[in-house]
């Protein structure tokens, strides 16, 4: 055990050198976010807790070794006697050598070069690894081609395009382990409520039998330099029996959960969203809701504008840029500039609000405004120099300066927040203004669209009572404790003491608004 100390002492200073090597930029295009040693030692003792009364031996597995934290916390829990065999993977040439330098004598066999690349040898029994974090538009599509083939030859299941790196290597890893043999994974906990998670999900009530899903709080990143919440996935290589249960737990550490909750299969295939357990509400008293907030508005995301540097500007510098004002239209600030939770109207439907701000809309064609509008084609023409009608969005749009149609809405809610006790805010609109892509529009179906003007403030009121934990249920996460809720998200959430305000009777909702 000596030897096995000394060598992770001098592991974590190479960790730390080569780390240095590369900005944080590079890191994150790479997806390098060494695991902390606490964590692995976490992860390798809870597996010798459930592998500890199997009879025979044991051989490990890491696709993406780095410097081999996991091999050394595996060193660490499971007696030298009852291992066989230990087999690491690592694309980066440094982190690979380093590896081969520390573990050699410790009887680690290391391979340089990408996982997904290699033909797989005697499936060992035992893998614990911290995948790659890397975003699907850091992958070639032609990459995404090739390990989308592999990923379903491996699984006969199909991932989106849309799906991180770490994605294929799960899949791709099946036919690494053996029938029966254990894998933990480290993984970004998004994969639960994303739509490109489902086919992720698949796996893990289709293929293995899962045996715990431990998500960490949002507040406690393990990854001093990855913004994303995370989760420890457990299964076994083996089908899934009827009656099988998967314990969720949230909170603490994968040994020492604060909350846990045992979900059966059908429970889990019937749940959308599994960062809902375990859940959340328990003891709170609420109730299953019969209407939704989906049954009563239509909700869209606000605006992208394509740069909003060029594209707002302050209501009071239009005449001195030579913008016509009826080239622009009212927009709400940003919420961190938005304090109010009322927004009134001038008589010209511009937001009582200060500053005030107008976003740039013209249809004309360049050489129509170059002919009447000269002081507002200049301005248009900085914008070329700077490149903006070269972005995504504008290269997108014909004339490239013309906006998206976004209507006012009545009440607006913001897209993120980190107040955990309120991560999101509801806003009574009562001006003309729309709002840019940071807020999700509410817009009242045309039956009851008379009814939320005439109540207004109570619907206001009762959408600021809307529980968080229901917010917590249907949106998603990131690490630092960042929420977000997307449209359909937030359609899904209760809205019964709405209802009531409107008039509107639960049994009858759907022919009422429809």
């Amino acid at each position: 055990m000596t030897a096995v100390l000394e060598a992770e002492a001098i592991r974590i200073s190479e960790q730390v050198r080569l780390d240095q090597l590369k900005t944080a930029k590079e890191r994150n295009k790479w997806g390098q976010f060494a695991t902390p040693p606490i964590l692995s030692f976490d992860i390798a003792h809870y597996a010798w807790k459930l592998l500890k009364r199997r009879e025979g031996l044991f051989s490990f597995f890491d696709p993406a070794l780095g410097t081999g934290s996991f091999y050394s916390a595996f060193l660490q829990v499971f007696p030298h006697d009852r291992i066989e065999a230990a087999t690491g993977i690592e694309l980066d040439k440094p982190f690979a050598e380093a590896a081969k330098t520390i573990w050699r004598k410790e009887g680690l066999k290391v391979i340089q070069g990408d996982f997904t690349q290699q033909q797989p040898a005697t499936p060992h029994n035992v893998t614990l690894t911290n995948p790659p974090y890397v975003r699907h538009h850091h992958l070639l599509a032609e990459e995404k081609i090739r390990l989308g083939e592999l990923a379903q030859a491996v699984t006969g299941l199909k991932l989106s395009g849309l799906s991180g790196l770490y994605c294929y290597f799960l899949l791709i890893a099946h036919e690494w382990l053996a029938d029966n043999g254990l894998a933990v994974w480290l993984i970004p906990s998004e994969f639960m409520d994303v739509n490109y998670g489902k086919v992720v999900k698949r796996y893990l009530t289709e293929c293995v039998t899962l045996i715990q899903i431990h998500r960490f709080s949002p507040s406690d990143v393990q990854f001093d330099d990855a913004l994303v919440s995370s989760a420890i996935v457990v299964f076994e290589k083996r089908k899934a029996k009827p009656d099988d249960t998967a314990v969720f737990s949230f909170g603490g550490t994968l040994s020492a959960p604060a909350k846990t909750e045992n979900v059966t299969l059908d429970q889990l295939r019937a749940t959308p969203k599994w960062t809902a357990l375990p859940q959340q509400g328990n003891g709170n008293g609420h109730k299953a809701a019969t209407v939704t907030l989906g049954d009563l508005f239509s909700v869209r995301r606000g605006l992208a504008t394509g740069n909003n540097d060029f594209f707002i500007v302050l209501r009071d510098k239009l005449k001195a840029l030579g913008i016509p004002a009826c080239f622009v239209r009212p927009i709400l600030p940003s919420p961190r500039y938005m304090p109010l939770e009322v927004v009134d109207t001038e008589a010209d439907g511009w937001p009582v609000i200060d500053p005030q701000l107008a976003l740039i809309d013209c249809e004309l064609s360049e050489d129509e405004i170059n002919r009447k509008y000269p002081r507002l084609a200049e301005y248009l023409e900085a914008g070329k120099q700077q490149g903006i009608h070269e972005g995504y969005l504008t290269s997108h749009r014909s004339p490239w300066y013309m906006q998206e149609k976004r209507e006012p809405a009545p009440f607006v809610c913001t897209y993120m927040g980190r107040n955990r006790e309120r991560p999101f805010r509801f806003i009574w609109n009562r001006s003309k203004a729309t709002v840019a892509n940071v807020y999700l529009a509410l817009y009242p179906k045309p039956s009851i669209a008379d009814k939320v003007t005439e109540k207004a403030r109570e619907v206001l009121e009762a959408l600021r009572a809307i529980h968080p934990d229901h917010f917590f249920s249907q949106g998603r996460v990131y690490g630092g404790g960042l929420y977000k809720m997307e449209p359909a998200e937030l359609m899904r959430l209760p809205a019964d003491s709405l209802a009531k305000i409107l008039g509107i009777k639960a049994s009858h909702q759907q022919k009422s608004l429809f």
